[in-house]
């Protein structure tokens, strides 16, 4: 199978009608792609990699590793109030592999039409197994969460549940272990992650700052803590007791369940600030979009991360996440 046989069998499609609101002029089949977001949008973009050996297993299932390819760059829009227009594929794969492009294509496509996020082009290659996806999404000028706009007494929530793709991947490094329900789920969340686009949206006028947890909560709160010039205090047991955690989680004990809600990545989750005034917005936003949220912190004046138990007492240990580089 050649490159571009291997293109039309798996990635070109017509698009559907009305697809993303009408904003894709042109699709697959030219050089470029072409969009045309509506009047006062703004153009959102963001791209992610996705690398054999560093972000997923070789045993991940080729129709999950498609869904989550594209999940994680959605995320990125959730995290920006953006609503979908399409996205554009980087594939390198070390053979023309049917049954891989099979898996991975109905992935792909299957949470590209619930998006409403179609693929508008990309490029193919030969090498080691390497997936970047780019999206491009729209928010209406001036109302896009940013990571810059938390305030002093603003509330930290977050949505979902964290740290479950940090479990499920201990038991595929053999540290732990768990009974296959458990397991089953756990390993959903690691493999099939559900983007909060739909939450962004609603959080937009409500949200004074936003982030999508990929790296470890802790870790990517930092980074809208220092674009925003503020600090916070985190309540490690409001994130450990309440609904931010499963059972799954909460089983392991204070300890691991605290390492893993706090740091342990690939939630693809929301933490976003609020003030104070707002949080009954904040919780119909996340009934209006069947999300869960929680709130398990403040933003302070101060700079710095404080992370603190029910007692409101420091914790004596450190919390790290996730660096390609370290």
């Amino acid at each position: 199978m050649g490159e571009f046989d291997l293109i039309a069998r798996y990635f070109a499609r017509p698009l559907p009608q009305g697809s993303a609101g009408g904003a894709i002029a042109l699709g697959t089949g030219d050089d470029c792609a072409l969009l045309a977001p509506a009047p006062g949008m703004h153009l959102a973009v963001s791209s992610d990699m996705l690398v054999e050996g560093r972000h997923f297993l070789s045993t991940v299932d080729p129709a999950r590793l498609g869904h989550k390819a594209l999940a994680v760059n959605l995320s990125d829009l959730a995290a920006c109030g953006a609503e979908p227009l399409g996205c554009t594929l980087a594939l390198a794969l070390p053979r023309a592999d049917a049954a891989f492009l099979d898996g991975f294509s109905r992935g792909l496509w299957a949470l590209a039409d619930a998006a409403g996020c179609p693929l508008v082009g990309g490029d193919t290659t030969q090498g080691p197994l390497n997936l970047c996806i780019t999206v491009f999404g729209q928010v209406p000028a001036g109302q896009a969460l940013l990571r810059r706009g938390a305030k002093a007494g603003d509330q930290i929530w977050v949505s979902g549940t964290v740290g479950d793709a940090r479990l499920a991947l201990e038991v595929f490094r053999g540290t732990l272990a768990l009974p296959g329900d458990a397991f089953d789920a756990v390993r959903e969340r690691m493999e099939r992650p559900t983007p909060r686009v739909a939450l962004g949206v609603a959080l937009r006028g409500v949200a004074t700052a936003a982030i999508d947890v990929s790296d470890g909560l802790l870790g990517d709160l930092s980074h809208l803590l220092r674009a925003s010039g503020v600090g916070a205090t985190v309540q490690a047991g409001v994130a450990m007791t309440t609904g931010a955690t499963s059972a799954h989680l909460k089983a392991l004990g204070a300890e691991r369940c605290a390492a893993f809600a706090l740091s342990g990545g690939d939630d693809y989750e929301l933490v976003f600030t609020a003030p104070a005034s707002a949080a009954d917005a904040v919780r119909a936003a996340g009934a209006a979009t069947s999300t869960p949220v929680t709130p398990i912190g403040r933003i302070d004046a101060e700079a710095g991360l404080r992370v603190v138990d029910a007692s409101g007492r420091p914790l004596d240990r450190a919390f790290s996440s996730f660096d390609h580089f370290a």
